[in-house]
């Protein structure tokens, strides 16, 4: 279906829009999200589709290569690295569109996402407009872990997240772009091997452009189906957390260190209990020292188990039982992920360190 931007005008009169789409090990979902964007509503002869893969290993290739068939908007490109900020500079050098949108291989998006970033990008003059971040789980225990990234407990309170109304926000999930943008503030950080739309974002704004969450603009993020990969995800998240606020430190934002602040305080409080109950302290600390790690870790889970109680009125106990275990783990490796990204950072090859000094 071709849909214009106003009653009676053509399908050429919408600009070339080019999706790139990194791909590393995505089996499990990478159908369903070339699907989605061959669905589009946008007129397919103005739509470029670009799948950058990074070494797939788990038949991601041959699902891809299956999906897309002879249909002549995609193209196929590789990133030996594996990286995704590489892919996706990749796939701006090789995009002829005016519109740069990224789409993740775990996300689905709406049957008009694509014609939703362009009609906000041409309303707004914005550099960059995407929608509210919609997880999904799809097994019980990943159907808990969405319902805990909707929760400010769980993830905070960045608005992006919860938006109702068009707004200016710091961060947009995803993202679609003017291609012209970029040659402006330059393309995605190499070095930044998560957390790279965030960085880029925060360039966007410190250059003076404004970044819209559109609540109509629609997509669905698959979530990790377990705590173990879970754990993986945010620790990395955290990780190069660290990173951005060592390349950015004007870019902190007080929400960002809840978990970072967490970890240290049990830190602390399990040294000041170990201490207090070995003795090996002269003088010895005082009796009630020996408690304060309970102490903290009851108080944090008082609140965990308040915002799951929250979550078990509306939408009932099945969903919130395994909560307070989710939310330990999203808050516990995020926090540790960026203490261990604080005290080691990563070391970086010539080219990134090249890079970084011009970014």
């Amino acid at each position: 279906m071709t849909v214009a931007p106003a009653a009676g005008a053509a399908a050429d009169e919408w600009p070339l829009a080019t999706v790139v789409i990194p791909v590393r090990d995505e089996a499990g979902s990478i159908a369903d999200c070339l699907r989605a964007v061959q669905a589009q509503d946008y007129p397919p002869e103005r739509l470029e589709i670009v799948v950058v893969d990074g070494g797939s290993r788990d038949g991601s290739r041959e699902i891809v290569a299956r999906v897309i068939g002879d249909d002549a908007r995609f193209r196929r490109l590789e990133n030996p690295g594996g990286r995704v900020p590489v892919a996706l500079n990749l796939g701006l050098a090789a995009a002829q569109g005016e519109v740069f949108l990224r789409i993740d291989a775990h996300t689905i998006v709406a049957p008009d996402y694509v014609r939703r970033c362009v009609e906000r990008l041409r309303a707004s003059g914005a550099e960059n407009v995407g929608g509210p971040m919609s997880p999904k789980g799809l097994s019980p225990l990943g159907r808990s872990i969405a319902v805990a990234m909707r929760c400010r407990f769980g993830v905070g309170p960045a608005r992006f997240r919860y938006a109702r109304e068009v707004e200016e926000v710091d961060t947009v999930y995803l993202g679609a772009f003017p291609r012209a943008l970029f040659a402006r503030v330059g393309g995605f950080s190499s070095a930044m091997v998560r957390n790279q739309d965030y960085e880029m974002n925060y360039r966007i704004r410190r250059a003076g452009g404004r970044i819209l969450v559109d609540p109509a603009i629609r997509s669905t993020y698959l979530v990790r189906p377990d705590l173990p990969s879970l754990a993986r995800q945010f620790a990395s998240y955290g990780y190069w957390k660290a990173q951005m606020l060592r390349r950015h430190p004007g870019s902190l934002r007080p929400r960002q260190l809840a978990a970072p602040a967490l970890v240290a305080a049990l830190v602390v409080a399990a040294a000041t209990t170990l201490a207090a109950v070995s003795g090996v302290v002269r003088p010895q600390l005082p009796a009630p020292a020996a408690w304060l790690l309970p102490g903290v870790a009851a108080l944090y889970l008082l609140a965990s188990l308040g915002a799951s109680c929250a979550v078990a009125w509306r939408q009932g106990l099945r969903a919130a039982l395994p909560l307070p275990a989710v939310f330990a783990t999203m808050h516990l490796a995020w926090g540790a992920g960026f203490w261990v990204g604080t005290l080691f950072p990563p070391r970086l090859a010539p080219g990134d360190r090249a890079r970084r000094e011009t970014e």
